[in-house]
């Protein structure tokens, strides 16, 4: 959410801003229009309040042959202040909706453009692999080592969902401690969180207003279903006041993740690359509404996933997102796409983003500052630390050996007892 008065005093700037995400001009005219009819009301109806206090107060003083009128009048004027009173309420929801639609500022470094077409490659990392055979895909591998059950569980969850076993199923949760672990070494508090979630912090995230048909929502208990710990971790302090030396607050959550999918029709249907459930650890922090603090901590966040990658010894590269790809709540954003062999493109698998005080705004998240004692909006960041099982498919294809096993890369040995390679047809 943006700031209203900020919006009114800056109104050209706003408009320049928010047109290079795609979003109309005239919707900033009507915002305005709505906010000052409003206040108007507002005005309205409290003078119309007070006359009715006024007059009801002075019931008791007035004589017998004045308490009539007055009584008559006051009735009347409550009447007048109940219909303002409804078109309050209505107007203040219409008013309130507008500015839940109002995305985030896009950084004024971020590239411009109308989609991801735009985005600009910032760097490459690692060597593509060139094999001297004819590489699997994700699915062939999988097969061919009885590492999942992808039609059987078709059969009874449905499309776009997996289940994988035998090392590929150690793999995944073994991929997921190193990454937790990495988290903690740099500071973040390691919390696991549910996936269920209550309607206000899907508005206090961004979800909401604007995906509404990429969410699982289940109506018996009023309870929708996450897509990420951010949503989770974001409401997590909500309307709470905190002090200044408690922040920096990290968080890496670790969670089930839902998502409909509803926009991919077609896309990546079959296996691991778009599912509806999967597991994701996910960067979190809470910092102070600095852009110098909070770009400083984008910056680390993106190294810290670039880390992963490089443990993870897969080639890589990092995009500098562009104004109209990123997602409402954005303020700048980078994503990290590793190479995918059997596709002869690099895949996303991190999203690494700077949402400012837009979502601590919804939350009404804060903090008291030292220097002037004064409260101000937080500034919120998140970055996947790794999402499995899309990780998994760059993974098992880059380091995949004639044979069909999967050699392992140094730094993720420990977590699967020192094995080096997997596959069926690793001697014993």
């Amino acid at each position: 959410m943006l700031d209203i008065k900020f919006i009114i005093d800056n109104q050209q700037y706003v408009k320049d801003a928010l047109a290079k995400k795609g979003f109309d001009a005239a919707n900033v005219d009507s915002l305005i229009s709505s906010y000052l009819a409003l206040n108007k009301l507002k005005t309205s109806s409290q003078a119309l309040a007070e006359e009715k206090n006024r007059l009801s107060n002075s019931i008791k003083s007035a004589s017998a042959e004045e308490r009539p009128a007055i009584i008559a009048k006051s009735r009347e004027i409550g009447d007048e202040l109940k219909k303002e009173q409804d078109e309050l309420a209505k107007r203040q929801a219409e008013f309130d909706e507008m500015m839940l639609r109002m995305p985030n500022y896009p950084s004024p470094d971020c590239p411009i453009g109308p989609d991801e077409s735009a985005n600009v490659v910032l760097r490459k990392v690692g060597e593509i692999p060139h094999f001297d055979f004819k590489p699997r895909d994700h699915i062939e591998l999988m097969e061919l080592n009885d590492w999942s059950e992808m039609e059987r569980i078709a059969k009874v969850s449905g499309s776009r969902t997996y289940a994988i076993k035998n090392d590929l199923a150690q793999l995944e949760l073994a991929i997921h401690m190193m990454v937790l672990d990495k988290l903690r070494s740099y500071g973040f508090t390691v919390i696991t969180v549910p996936a269920l979630s209550k309607e206000r912090p899907l508005y206090g995230q961004g979800y909401l207003p604007f995906s509404r048909d990429e969410i699982y929502y289940m109506p018996a208990d009023d309870l929708y279903l996450s897509g990420t710990a951010e949503l989770i971790l974001n409401s997590l302090r909500a309307d709470e006041i905190l002090q200044e030396n408690e922040l920096p607050i990290l968080y890496a959550g670790f969670s089930p993740c839902f998502r409909r999918e509803a926009g991919a029709a077609g896309k990546d249907t079959r296996g691991l690359v778009r599912v509806h459930q999967f597991m994701k650890t996910e960067q979190f922090v809470i910092c102070k509404n600095d852009v110098a603090e909070s770009d400083k901590w984008h910056k680390k966040l993106l190294a810290i996933s670039e880390e992963v990658l490089q443990d993870l010894e897969l080639p890589y590269q990092v995009l500098d997102i562009c104004t109209g790809d990123m997602g409402a709540p954005k303020f700048r954003q980078y994503d990290l796409e590793a190479w995918v062999p059997s596709q002869n493109c690099y895949r996303e698998t991190h999203s690494c983003s700077n949402i400012t005080d837009w979502q601590a705004r919804r939350t009404n998240l804060r903090y008291r500052d030292n220097a002037d004692g004064k409260v101000k909006y937080v500034h919120t960041l998140n970055n996947t630390g790794i999402a499995t099982p899309r990780a998994l498919v760059p993974f098992i294809e880059n380091h995949q050996n004639a044979d069909g096993t999967v050699n392992i890369p140094v730094k993720l040995q420990p977590y699967l007892g020192g094995k080096k390679i997997i596959g069926k047809n690793v001697k014993s």
